[in-house]
């Protein structure tokens, strides 16, 4: 039986991919570069500075550090003004009865401020939020989940990831616990395939929360 889930927070429990794809393609535009939005899609659930160094070296931009303060405002600003819970997110959590964790390669500041942006943060204290920052290496490697998992002494067989991305489902399958693949939030476009999710180790992938309930009672 499935008591405890694991939300990875950025495209799970707030459709926020989208919205860091749309400040790099805006900032992407003062170097003569455009880049469709849906192109970042390769790089979800990545680290805010790991998408810089690879674009800072592909189109040969030297100062990452300003790059990083540019795109940290773009991105603040957008986030602040148009940041919601993924499609049926909010719903699922009110109703749940299970012991709810966050497992992100987010700041955990960052993530606490969205909690209270999209009123989720009465279902997550702050000691329910596992972030890159609390551990040495972020996902694809399972440290953060391991943490979560160490630090409120959770069951492995009794606890389910959600993920919506490669390297968190590897993470996640990497801490020896089942992962359900989510494909609800923006970034996932119709012509994206889900089947990358099953390739990383999803047990299942679904893009409706409503389905999830019945996932996790088969589980």
């Amino acid at each position: 039986m499935i008591k405890n889930i694991i939300f990875d927070f950025d495209g799970v429990l707030v459709d926020s991919e989208i919205l860091v794809a749309k400040a790099f393609a805006k900032y992407m535009q003062n170097f003569g570069v455009v880049i469709d939005e849906k192109e970042f899609v390769n790089f979800a659930g990545k680290k805010t500075v790991q998408i810089i160094d690879i674009l800072s070296q592909k189109y040969l931009i030297k100062d990452q550090q300003k790059f990083f303060v540019d795109i940290m405002d773009i991105a603040s600003n957008i986030y602040k003004k148009e940041l919601t819970t993924v499609e049926g997110a909010y719903d699922f959590i009110s109703k749940s009865n299970l012991n709810l964790f966050i497992g992100s390669n987010s700041l955990k500041d960052r993530i606490i401020d969205g909690l209270e942006r999209v009123e989720l943060n009465k279902y997550f204290k702050p000691e329910q939020v596992y972030s890159f920052d609390l551990v040495d290496k972020p996902k694809p490697d399972p440290d953060i989940y391991l943490k979560a998992i160490e630090d409120n002494n959770l069951n492995k067989n009794h606890t389910i990831i959600i993920e919506d991305s490669v390297v968190g489902v590897k993470a996640g399958v990497s801490a020896g616990v089942k992962v359900i693949g989510l494909t609800a939030g923006g970034h996932w476009h119709e012509n994206r395939d889900e089947k990358e999710l099953f390739d990383a180790g999803a047990f299942t992938v679904t893009n409706d929360y409503q389905k999830i309930p019945e996932i996790i009672e088969k589980s």
